[in-house]
Formats: C-alpha cells, structure tokens, sequence
C-alpha cells in the first residue's frame, strides 16, 4: 500500500452511546500508528406511517395523534443527527465519514455479509449493540456468529463488547464469547425445538429399522416395539417438560418460532401392522402434543399482550414527562421574554428622556452660535484690517531675516578662522610635550574628618539622605560641610587595611586632579570612607537606563561626554609617576554634574586582577560605552545583536536610541566601528591603539558634530523660530573645559586650549604642571588673554537675549 494512502476501517455502531464511543475508541487505538480513515456503519430505521421508533422500542402509529406522531418522528431524526456529529468529534484529527444503512425487512447479518462484499470490506470493527435494535441478546450473539462464519476470507472482523475486543468459538450447539484473557463473556446453547427433535429421532430410527427389516427376526421385531415404548416414554416426559416450563417470548426463538407443529407422520408402517397397541400410544400422544400446542399459544399471546400494554404505558409516561419539561421551558421563556421587554421599554424611557434633553441643550446652542455669528461679524471686519497691517510687518520681517542671515554668514566665517588658529595653536604646542607628570610636584591638601562629623553632615546616616544607583540603594550618603553638598562613600571592602595604609591611599588618590575626574575632598580613617565632591545629575546608568528619567541625552552630548570619558581615563593611563587602570569603566562609574559634564569615579577603590586588568580591558570597556551611548541600551557582555562595522544604514537607524534625536547616521557610522575596533582588541591585538588614540578620533567625530549643530542653528534661525531645546545648547568652544561653564575671561595656556581665568589659575596653583586637557607638560605657565574668542562671546550672548526677548 502506497505511504500516503489512508487505509479505511470501518466501525459498525449501534443507537447505544456509550457502546459506540467505546468501539470507536478502541478502533482509534488500534491504529493510532498508521494512516487511517474511520467509515462509521448505523442503521437508519425507515420512518413508516404504521410505526414509529421510540425510547421503549416500536409502537403503532395509530395510538398517536398527527402532531405527536410528527414531533416523535422529527426528535428521532434530531437525535440521530446529534449523535453523528458527536461520533464524528470523537474521531478528532483523523477523517470520518458516515454511512446510513436502512433498515430492511432482510436479516441484519445477511445485510452485513451483502455490505461487505458490496464495498470490498477489509477490516470491520463491530460493536455488540449494532445487532441489538432488531435481535435479543441471545440473538445477537448468534447473528454475529453467522457474520463470523460467512463473512468472506479478506476480511478481518473485530467484535467489541464494553470497550474491549471478544472472541467467538463453539459449534451449531453451543456458542462461546470470551475476551483477550480467555475469560468467557456469554454462552449459548442453541435449543432444538419439538419438531427437529422429533423427526431427528424418527428418521435417525426408522432409517435403521427400514435397512434391516427384511433381514429381522422375531427378536428383533420384539426389540424395536420395545424402543418404540422407549421413545414414547422420552415424548412423555418431554411433554411434561414443557406444560412445567416458563416460557418467555423470544428468548430461544428463531425464524420459525410463529410456525405451528405439525402432526408426527409415522414412517414405519410395518410396526403399526405388527403392534396395534403401539399405535393407540402414538394417537394419544398426538392428542397430548396438539393441546400442549394450544396452550403455547395461548400463553404466548398473552404475553405479546402484557408486553405490548406495559410498552404503551412507558411510552405514555414518557410523554407526559418530556411534555411537561417542555412547558417548564416554554415558561422559563415567556418569563425571559417578559424581563427582555420589560428592560428595552426602561431604555427606550431613558433615550426618549436623553433625546428631550439634547433638544433642548441644541435649542441654547442654536441661541447662542445665532450671538456668535453677529459677533464673528464684527470681529472679521476687525481681522481684515489688521491683516493689512500684518502684511506690511511680514514684509519688514523678511528684510531683517535677510539682514540676519548676512550677519550670520559673517559669524560663521569668523568662527572658521578662529576655529584653525586654535587648531593650528593646538598642533604647534602638542609636538614634543611628551613628558608625563612630574614626581615633585605639590601634593593637593586633604583634611580628614571625624566620625562625628560625618554623622552631623549626614544626619547620622539617615535613610532619606542615602543615594541610589540603578535603582538599588548604595552605600553613598549625601551630606553638607561648609554649606556645600558632598558625596560620602562608605568603604567596607577596606575594613582589613591599617590605618598607616588606608590614609597613605587616601592621600595617593587625592593627589590626581583632572576636570574629568571626580575630585576628592577628604575621607575619614573611622569609619573608613572617603568624601567626593557631589554630582548633582547622578550617575550616566540612570540618565540612560532609568525609565524615571524624563530628561534624555542628546546625540552630541553623548558624544562629548565620550570624549570627556576618554579624557580622563587616558590621565589615568598616562600618569608618569604610577598609572592607574580602571579596570570598571561603565556607566555607574560616570557622573554628571548640573552641567551634564562627565566625571569619572571609582578608580583606584577595587581590586583587579592582573590578568584581567590592563588597557585592553579599559579599551573594551570604552567600546561597550559607546554602544551603550549609541542605542541607550545596557550592554552587558558579548553584542546580542548583528552590529558590525560595515552595517547598512536601515539597521543601523534600527539600534540607535531614540531618546537621543535623530542621529547623524554618518557620524554614528564612524563611533560603531570606533567601538568594535575597541572590543575586539583582545582577539585582534593593535599596538597602535590607545585611549589617546580613541580620544583623538573622538575629538574629530565631535568637530563634526559641533558644526552640525551650529548648521542647524542656522536653518533653525532663518525659519524664523527658535527650538527651545536646541537654542540651549552652548557651542564646545564657549565652554571651559575645567568647569564646563561658559567663559567669561577667556585665556589662552600653553597647551594651545582656552579655559577660563579663575579655573586654570586654580589649577596651576594646585602644584600642576600639565595639561588638563592632555595630561602632557606644560611648556610654561603663562597665560594669554583670548580677545578674538572674548568678541565671539560677547557677540553670541548678545544675539541669544534679543532672541529671547523676542
């Protein structure tokens, strides 16, 4: 058989329910494993006007009146129906299909033996209750033995008795069920009726007899009229047998169980010449067996009778009660019905009252658009001559917008040649600075607090004055020492140092100063804690991570606090005296202060392990920041996500943070290979790459940023309107690079870059000798006043107030 063929079964189920769930079920089973399709087989008994079908069997229709007789006829079409579709949900996935069978005249196990060799049956599962609407449970048991014994040799017959398969054995006589266990299920016997026995018993004898007779002699004749008082006798008894007996109707009674018995036709005539006394007996017991037949027949039409009294009244019980459960429903209904109107009569109140309501809500505002058209009236009489008058203001508008523009163009070229010279003066003092910090320069003063006071600055520890970090509480108080907020960081992980060694560490951290590193204000030896100047942003992780935040980063933000990041952690690399390595640059470990600058803490606090701990590891750590920079998304170990150097844009513009605006796609472009060069420095080692170096490409990303921004202001200005998140933001080039502010008193240092007065003087006099911009030695301490940039200033801060004020 081809593979994808489904092979047919079909199952022969009956009106019993729960039989033909259970052969069904068993049939499904057998052959869960191979491709299959279910036939299922059922009788349809034909509706005729002389009978119909009920619960209690057939009843004549003349007992019922047209519209019962209709109604029990429709029930019964309603219930086979029902109990198809619930055969056919049964079967589930597997495909099944009915196949109606009327109900003929014909014995049902000839109409099976016909149906098998009609349709070329292979395999047929048969339920017990399919012979039962037309046979009794004995005669069910026989016609399945007869499908058994004449059903032709192809086909393979299952019976199914309660859900498991039965087997049949036995001869004429006596007929056997047993199941798979060889427990027997039913037995049979098969009883032979007056008649048979008694031309069995005759012709069986008198053949015998007619084959010898004329060889007989005297003793032998004396023999048989001595087995002929013999059989008379046995007649006797059987005779009395059956005047004892209970008969009930049907239970042994088989095709000829309405024919009559007829006289006993002797066959020997030569015994009734040789023995007249033998004959009388015989006589007699016709007599006896005729009388005894009557009264067979007596009994049993009294008992058809009964049968047929006790089934009309069931069935007029019945009828009663499923004629009093449909008035009970009719009630329910006519009670649902009442409630139904009942409500939509209450809806229909409620609208009608909703409508005059709306009427009358319709007539006020008819009154009042009639007050509002004449007052319209007026004012478009107004409005007109003040368009007039608008339109001259446009036209005086556009000449100062064209005024500004010229004006504009001016600045941009001044910013340009300003903008070279210092990058000129940049590169003329960076060549040859490389010398790193110098080991004899003055220590910056700390003091170190009293326990005491710490518990006075933060309220002895309070709670509400304890910070969060990624929205986990932290061991970090805020506190306040000569009327200034200061982070105090608690350090249990230094509980095992001594007091000589924590203070001496203390003491080295202290010493490294740079705009882009938290600075240190003092610690305290009991509890062991240090003092940090307070950042009034928090941390970079909660900027970009935290769902509480409603203030997002912008694009070119990121990008310098990139470049501030690269800053410091390149003065940490670089320190002559003793680099120090991160080793846990991420974004809990970067704070913002008011002015969104970027500050590196938590260096030199843990302990690292040496062979993780090198400038590959700040390196990856620099790449993961800038992708974090650039999607807003928390990185934590390898990239989750296809980004690669040579990416297309569409997914590119698929990764990048919203929160951030619309990102220069180009410039994203360039940070994305910046930062996988970066995180694949330990599986592709690169001896030319530092942190200088990233800082370098950074700085050119953020020149190109700057003049996007600065373009954008420009369309943003001649539009004629001024975005107010945009016009916040300060060109990099009016910024101190130290305090992150905009100058006031710009000047120049020896490391080509501009700082403000007060700042870098601060700085020079702290016992530094570097750049805090390069971290490389300063030629000389001099400081030049920037003019040009001071009138650029004054400029720029003179155009935003008239902007504002406009």
């Amino acid at each position: 058989m081809d593979a994808t063929q489904k092979e047919k079964i079909y199952v022969a189920v009956g009106d019993d329910a729960q039989d033909g769930f259970n052969t069904l079920n068993w049939a499904l089973k057998k052959w869960n494993s191979h491709p299959i399709s279910i036939v299922i087989l059922h009788v349809t008994h034909n509706i005729s006007k002389d009978y119909v079908y009920t619960p209690f069997g057939k009843l004549p229709a003349r007992s019922l009146n047209d519209e019962k007789l209709e109604a029990l006829r429709k029930d019964e079409k309603e219930r086979i129906k029902k109990l198809f579709s619930k055969y056919i949900a049964f079967c589930g996935k597997v495909s099944a299909e009915i196949h109606e069978l009327e109900k003929l005249d014909e014995p049902m196990q000839k109409r099976v033996i016909d149906l098998i060799i009609g349709l070329g049956i292979t395999k047929l599962v048969m339920g017990f209750s399919f012979m039962k609407p037309s046979l009794k449970s004995k005669g069910a048991i026989s016609g399945l033995f007869y499908v058994h014994q004449h059903k032709p040799s192809l086909c393979e017959l299952f019976i199914i008795c309660g859900g498991k398969q039965v087997f049949l054995r036995g001869n004429n006589d006596e007929k056997i069920m047993e199941d798979d266990s060889g427990v027997m299920v039913a037995k049979m016997r098969d009883k032979v009726t007056f008649k048979d026995w008694l031309e069995k018993m005759f012709s069986d004898k008198t053949n015998d007899y007619s084959q010898n007779r004329l060889s007989a002699s005297p003793s032998i004749i004396n023999l048989v009229q001595n087995q002929w008082e013999f059989y008379l006798q046995d007649i006797e008894n059987y005779y009395q047998e059956l005047l004892s007996s209970n008969l009930e109707e049907g239970s042994y009674v088989q095709d000829n169980d309405n024919s009559h018995i007829s006289p006993i036709e002797p066959h020997v005539t030569e015994l009734n010449n040789s023995n007249k006394n033998t004959t009388g007996k015989i006589e007699i017991m016709k007599n006896k067996l005729n009388e005894a037949h009557k009264t067979i027949e007596l009994k049993r039409k009294e008992t058809k009778e009964n049968i047929e009294r006790r089934t009309k009244a069931e069935w007029a019980i019945s009828l009663c009660n499923s004629r009093g459960e449909e008035i009970e429903g009719r009630i329910r209904e006519e009670v649902s019905t009442k409630e139904g109107i009942k409500k939509e009569l209450q809806l229909e109140k409620d609208q009608r009252e909703e409508m005059t309501i709306e009427i009358e809500e319709r007539k006020r505002r008819m009154s009042s658009l009639v007050e509002l058209q004449s007052e319209l009236s007026n004012k478009l009489q107004i409005s007109t001559i003040a368009r007039s008058r608008a339109e001259t203001q446009v036209e005086r508008a556009v000449r100062e917008r064209a005024e500004m523009v010229r004006e504009i163009e001016e600045l941009r070229k001044q910013r340009d040649v300003l903008n070279r010279r210092i990058e000129f003066c940049k590169q003329k003092d960076a060549i040859g600075m490389a010398a790193r910090l110098s080991d004899n320069g003055a220590s910056f003063e700390m003091r170190e607090y009293s326990e005491v006071e710490l518990r006075l600055a933060t309220d002895n520890f309070s709670e509400r004055l304890r910070l969060k970090s990624g929205g986990d509480w932290s061991n970090v108080y805020r506190g306040r020492f000569n009327h200034s907020s200061v982070a105090i960081k608690l350090l249990p992980s230094f509980a095992s140092l001594s007091r000589e060694d924590f203070q001496s560490k203390m003491r080295f951290l202290g010493d490294i100063r740079q705009p882009h590193l938290v600075a240190m204000v003092g610690f305290c030896s009991e509890p062991k804690c240090i003092i940090l100047e307070y950042m009034g942003n928090g941390s970079l992780q909660d900027m970009l991570f935290s769902r509480r935040r409603n203030r997002g980063l912008r694009w070119h933000d990121r990008i310098r606090i990139a470049t501030e990041v690269c800053s410091g952690l390149g003065f940490l690399n670089s320190s002559q005296q003793r680099p120090i390595l991160h080793c846990h640059v991420n974004p809990a470990h970067i704070l913002l202060d008011r002015n969104l600058v970027a500050k590196i803490t938590g260096f030199g606090l843990q302990d690292c392990d040496d062979k993780e701990c090198n400038v590959e590891s700040d390196l990856r750590s620099v790449g993961i920041l800038l992708m974090q920079l650039l999607t807003g998304r928390n990185w934590a170990g390898p990239i989750e996500e296809p980004m690669t150097m040579d990416m297309d844009r569409e997914t590119l513009v698929n990764v990048l943070d919203d929160m951030a605006g619309q990102w220069p796609l180009d410039l994203a472009k360039e940070i994305v290979s910046l930062a996988m060069i970066c995180m694949s420095v330990k599986s592709k080692p690169n001896l030319n790459l530092s942190i200088a170096r990233v800082l370098e490409e950074l700085n050119k990303i953020r020149r190109k940023g700057d003049e996007i921004v600065a373009k954008e202001d420009r369309k943003v200005i001649i539009g004629g309107c001024i975005d107010r998140e945009g016009s916040s933001d300060v060109p990099s080039v009016f910024l101190c690079p130290i305090l992150q502010e905009v100058m006031k008193n710009p000047h120049v240092a020896a490391d080509g870059f501009s700082y403000e007065l007060e700042a870098i003087e601060q700085w020079l006099h702290s016992g530094h000798d570097t750049s805090p911009m390069t971290n490389l030695r300063l030629k000389h301490t001099l400081l030049t006043p920037n003019y040009t940039l001071r009138s650029f200033l004054e400029e720029w801060q003179t155009k935003q107030s008239t902007q504002i004020a406009n």
